[in-house]
């Protein structure tokens, strides 16, 4: 029987710590998987993505990401976690570039801190009302902040600015609400934040059957955020140190900048857990 050799690593680790920052499993050579056994797998293992890496003549690697349900074309903390595992396996070095679904994406490091560079975003309004955006995250009308967008680098994803540091920590969504707010591709997710210092505090949600999950840390989410700053006629270039994941105990550390040419930047630490093998 083929046997997988596949890597377990944290992303967006908050001072290395080992349980913190969102986690991934990463099949080093997936040659030989179909569409249906990486999706079997990746409802093996449960996390929040698996990654499978393929040979490439136009990247490094070619790159398949699924969550449980899907596959993706494009995720921030699973882009990230694969460019280390590429590294380790020398299909290149701190310079890699990643195909994936939803284009060729440049990836650099600087020791374990990884940083990719997102593709140029597109947006458009969001047709709920502000009570109705309210009603589905349980806050009232006047906890939305600035102008909802849907934002796509890769992932559309519902972008929501609150207005207080409170107001993101008071969220308890309805998964009924939020199923009926779906992207362009079908599926539903909310990222939520407000300024807390010099830095955001930010929660991601999206529905699994009749319940809302939380991610601890959302790449996508935090590139997409980057295209709400350019649609808001932000002042170039910002920077933000984003901190994601406390309310499910699992903390994690993002950093977004959006330079003065407007190309979107989102760097994090990666972790290795371990490592294994599965026979199939």
């Amino acid at each position: 029987m083929p046997r997988y050799d596949y890597r377990i690593l944290n992303v967006f680790t908050r001072g290395r710590s080992t349980f913190s920052g969102n986690p991934l499993c990463v099949f080093e050579r997936a040659q030989g998987l179909d569409a249906a056994k990486m999706q079997a797998l990746a409802l093996q293992f449960n996390l929040s993505e698996t990654t499978f890496i393929l040979p490439c003549e136009r990247a490094s690697a070619q790159v398949r990401i699924f969550t449980p349900a899907y596959e993706m074309p494009f995720a921030g903390h699973p882009t990230l976690g694969t460019a280390h595992v590429c590294r380790a396996l020398g299909l290149g070095g701190d310079r890699i570039t990643l195909e994936l679904p939803a284009g060729i994406i440049p990836v650099r490091a600087a020791a374990d801190r990884w940083t990719l560079q997102a593709n140029e975003p597109t947006w458009r309004e969001v047709e709920e009302s502000r009570f109705t955006l309210a009603a589905m995250l349980g806050l009232e009308k006047e906890d939305i902040g600035e102008r909802p967008l849907w934002v796509n680098v890769g992932t559309e994803q519902l972008i929501i600015p609150l207005t207080s540091e409170a107001a993101v920590r008071r969220v308890r969504v309805r998964a009924d609400l939020l199923s009926q707010l779906t992207s362009a591709g079908g599926q539903s997710a909310a990222y939520v934040f407000a300024p807390v210092g010099a830095g955001l505090l930010a929660r991601f949600f999206f529905p699994v059957g009749t319940s809302a999950l939380e991610d601890p840390a959302t790449g996508s989410a935090t590139a997409n955020l980057g295209g709400w700053c350019l649609a808001m006629g932000r002042s170039l270039p910002c920077e933000f140190e984003i901190a994601q994941g406390e309310h499910i105990a699992r903390p994690s550390s993002l950093r977004l900048r959006v330079d003065a040419e407007r190309k979107i930047f989102v760097s994090g630490e990666v972790l290795e857990l371990g490592r294994g093998s599965l026979s199939l």
